[in-house]
């Protein structure tokens, strides 16, 4: 059987096409091998209630500037979306939760450290345009003709049933069940809440005095009573399977310096004693 062969000269082995193509191979491969190659960042991993946003991103970028060669990651949701994510095992270094109760379970569950408070918060009305003419005080709230709470186990939901049972009791039976029949819905966290007002959606609803500040001229805020208000207290905690468990801890601190109490205080919440 003949056997065709290219034209001489014209024939490359494959060793042939090795050796042309080594020298690229070699500084594809060692591109990333200069010793003045920057490292990859570490990276600290933070789950902060929905209402933490503005706040936290401030301190996230102090931190960073404070931590070279740290990346910190936000991750921002309701309080019990976050509870649920970390008992189903999500990776996470730091847990800022709304309220203590959900803090309490996953340290009950082992998943958390003892928790700290770092920041306080109360609740306001928040009024639309619309209906500004007809809610110009808390004692108005049963004027609104559409109203939106939070749902009944996410912290802003809780807040303001204990706020309606007060309210109740001081303004007369009745006030509460007068509220619950303008709810039209109930929201999973509190920008939910604050979004619908926002838009237009519904006239009035309840979200903490930090959210209301973040809307600006969207919305009315209509403060509350003292002696009705809710004043609540947010814990953090570092989480027992944290990947970088001396950042984590770091993160905490920065919190309760001076500086992060400054960052947490321009996004409208309270202080606590500072470090």
């Amino acid at each position: 059987m003949a056997v065709t062969r290219p034209p001489k000269g014209r024939g490359v082995t494959r060793l042939g096409w090795l050796g042309r193509l080594w020298p690229a191979l070699v500084l594809a491969v060692c591109g990333g091998c200069d010793s003045a190659a920057v490292p990859p960042k570490r990276a600290l991993v933070v789950f902060a209630a929905a209402s933490l946003r503005e706040g936290f991103i401030a301190e996230e970028q102090r931190f960073e500037r404070l931590n070279p060669g740290v990346d910190v990651q936000l991750n921002f949701a309701g309080t019990p979306e976050l509870r649920a994510q970390l008992e189903h095992g999500a990776s996470a270094d730091v847990f800022a939760s709304a309220d203590d109760a959900h803090m309490d379970a996953l340290r009950a569950a082992g998943v958390t450290d003892a928790p700290v408070p770092f920041a306080r918060n109360a609740l306001v009305v928040v009024v639309s345009s619309e209906a500004a003419a007809r809610v110009r005080r808390f004692e108005d709230l049963p004027n609104a003709a559409r109203l939106v709470l939070g749902a009944a186990d996410v912290p802003v939901g809780r807040y303001t049933a204990r706020l309606l049972e007060r309210a109740d009791a001081a303004l007369g039976l009745g006030f509460a069940e007068r509220v619950e029949a303008r709810v039209i819905s109930r929201e999973l966290n509190v920008r939910q809440v604050l979004a619908k007002v926002s838009l237009g959606e519904a006239d009035a609803g309840v979200v903490y005095r930090s959210d209301a500040l973040v809307a600006g001229g969207a919305v009315h805020t209509l403060e509350i009573p003292e002696a009705l208000n809710v004043v609540m207290l947010y814990p953090i905690a570092t989480l027992r399977r944290a990947a970088e468990p001396a950042l984590a801890a770091a993160w905490v601190r920065a919190l309760l310096t001076p500086e992060g109490q400054d960052s947490l205080a321009a996004a409208g919440f309270g202080r606590v004693t500072p470090l």
